[in-house]
This record gives structure tokens, C-alpha cells and sequence, in this order.
């Protein structure tokens, strides 16, 4: 573990004992599982946007690929009847399409990330809610899917499903990202695009796979909450999901700036985030500063960043001119 994640998990528990001390509700099963419930479901959309900040990119669009992900899902369920395991099916491979076309128009097209995924976020909230003429979708009666509502928002042994799915996946990520050929891949991507690609590293295709992971888990993501809120209304489903996924990142370790992150940190990020809204509930704060929240947090986010980087490149410069001091005292040794 890093001093960042270290870090992070300190800070999460000294919040956590401060408020269930103001609060003893807080330290109770029934809020923390539900607590536990939120992680989950923000932690593998925070994933995915995760790996393509660390490519130095930017994923804007899963609130809206959520509404309309989430608008088809329901729609093949319950009005064609394709039966759970082809409409989940159908789910993944639409979050995985939109995911690969942003990669391809940030690789091959050379537009950049921030306007891709903010024509995306448009793009998508508007087909939504023109395929369902704005209207709420739901599940009617509920009937013939219990095994796959118990699988999105069922629990076991009072954990939930989504902890547990975030957990495995988190698992898997963490290998892919800290243990295989791609992680290095997509890290060196991050600090220098040109640097990679001069090493022969297949720069397109490692930032359009991040892409398409990031759809994939805003697919799967996409079902988890419509099983958790049980409809999907088009103008407002998914609102203000990527910027909760951005802040998680960020606070995980993420650097705006790419080459940088870890799971751990994305999923800590996550888990703090989701403390302090879960606090602002607790104490009776009003929520309509859940955002204010939420804002100052990306903004404390950046603000370490910056001063860590600024840190790093001051001991960068002090290496070097120790070693060219060294150098010229060793020249002027041999030559005497």
C-alpha cells in the first residue's frame, strides 16, 4: 500500500469514528451495508473512468450512457421479452460499442476526450429520451426476472451484491493494470503518448481499450442501478454520475494530468466520497450541498496533486544538480 492509499484509509477511518461518535446511527449494520451498497454501485463506474484518466483522458458521458443503457435494458425485458440473459447480454455489448467509439474518435480522429464525452453526455441523455418519448420506464409487474433482481440487488450473508461484484472487479483491474503488459501499457501512455509510441508501444489501441472498459462497467453498472432504483426516468437518471466517478479518481490518486493512479486508490476514493455523503445524511446536513460536497473535494483533489507534482519536480532538480556537481568533481579529480 502507498502513502496515498495509507492516507486515504486513515482519513476515511478518522471520518468514520468522528461521525458514528456525533452519530452512533452511522456505526449501525443497516447504514453501513447500505453504505456499503453505494460503494458498489459508484465504484465500478469510478473504475473504468479511472483508467482513462490515467491515459490522460477524460470520460464525461456514463450519467448519460446509464439512461440510455439503462432505457434499452428495460425495453428488450419487459416490453420484447428477450429474457434476462440476452438483455443483459445486449446491455454489455452497447456500453462496450459507445466505449469503442470514443476511443476510436480520440485515436483515430484526434478529437480530444473532453469533447467527445461531452458531445456523448448530450448526445446520449437526448436519444434516451426520445426513445422513450420521456417517459418513465419500470418493470410492470416484475415478473419472470426474480433470479437476475436477486443477483443485481440481492444480498449474501447481508453483504451486498454490488460490494461483492465491486470487489471481484476490483480484483481483476488491479492485476490488469499493476501486473500485466497493458498496465505498463496504459501508465506510459499517460506520462508521454509520444514517448510510448516511439518505444512501439500500440498507443491506439491501449487508450481504446480503456475506452471500451469504461463502457463495459458503465453497462454493467447501468443494471445494477436500475435494479437499485427500480425505474429510469431519461432526463434524470444518471445525473451528475461522472463528475461522483471523477471525484473518486482524483481522490484516489488519479492525476489529471494521466500516468498516474492505482484500483486501490480509485476504490478508497470511492468509499470516502460516499462516507462524506453518507455524513452530510447523517448529521442532518442539508443535502442540497451534497454537490457543494462533492466540488470541494474534486477541487481539494487537484490542489494535493499539484503540490505533490511540484514536490516531485523539485527533488527531480536537486537530483540532477547534485549529480552534475558530483560529475564535474570527479572530472576535475581525474584530471589533476
Amino acid at each position: 500500500m502507498l502513502k496515498k492509499e495509507l492516507g486515504l484509509l486513515v482519513l476515511i477511518l478518522v471520518i468514520g469514528f468522528i461521525t458514528a461518535a456525533i452519530n452512533p446511527q452511522f456505526a449501525s449494520q443497516v447504514n453501513l451495508m447500505n453504505l456499503a451498497n453505494q460503494i458498489g454501485l459508484f465504484g465500478l463506474i469510478s473504475i473504468g473512468v479511472g483508467l482513462v484518466i490515467i491515459t490522460g483522458g477524460v470520460e464525461l458521458s456514463v450519467g448519460s450512457m446509464f439512461a440510455l443503457l439503462g432505457v434499452i435494458f428495460l425495453d428488450l425485458l419487459v416490453n420484447h421479452e428477450l429474457g434476462w440473459p440476452l438483455s443483459l447480454l445486449i446491455t454489455l455489448a452497447g456500453g462496450s460499442a459507445l466505449g469503442a467509439i470514443h476511443g476510436l474518435l480520440v485515436t483515430r480522429l484526434k478529437m480530444q476526450p473532453f469533447v467527445v464525452t461531452l458531445c456523448g453526455l448530450l448526445l446520449y441523455r437526448g436519444i434516451a429520451r426520445w426513445y422513450t418519448a420521456d417517459s418513465t420506464q419500470g418493470f410492470g409487474y416484475g415478473e419472470g426476472y426474480e433470479t437476475l433482481e436477486w443477483l443485481m440487488s440481492g444480498r449474501t450473508y447481508n453483504i451486498p451484491h454490488t460490494f461483492i461484484f465491486l470487489i471481484i472487479v476490483a480484483a481483476i483491474m488491479a492485476v490488469v493494470l499493476h501486473r500485466s503488459v497493458y498496465g505498463r501499457y496504459l501508465f506510459a501512455v499517460g506520462k508521454s503518448e509520444e514517448a510510448a509510441r516511439f518505444s512501439g508501444i500500440p498507443t491506439n489501441a491501449v487508450i481504446t481499450m480503456a475506452y471500451v472498459i469504461a463502457g463495459t462497467l458503465a453497462g454493467i453498472s447501468s443494471v445494477f442501478f436500475v435494479f437499485y432504483t427500480q425505474s429510469v426516468s431519461p432526463s434524470a437518471h444518471g445525473n451528475f454520475y461522472e463528475l461522483y466517478a471523477i471525484a473518486a479518481a482524483v481522490l484516489g490518486g488519479c492525476s489529471l494530468r494521466g500516468g498516474e493512479g492505482s484500483i486501490l486508490g480509485i476504490v478508497l476514493g470511492t468509499v470516502l466520497l460516499q462516507v462524506l455523503q453518507n455524513l452530510v445524511n447523517i448529521l442532518g446536513i442539508p443535502s442540497s450541498l451534497n454537490f457543494a460536497v462533492m466540488g470541494a473535494v474534486i477541487l481539494l483533489g487537484v490542489l494535493t496533486d499539484q503540490q505533490l507534482q511540484r514536490r516531485r519536480q523539485h527533488r527531480l532538480a536537486t537530483a540532477s544538480a547534485d549529480a552534475r556537481e558530483l560529475a564535474k568533481e570527479g572530472t576535475a579529480g581525474a584530471a589533476v
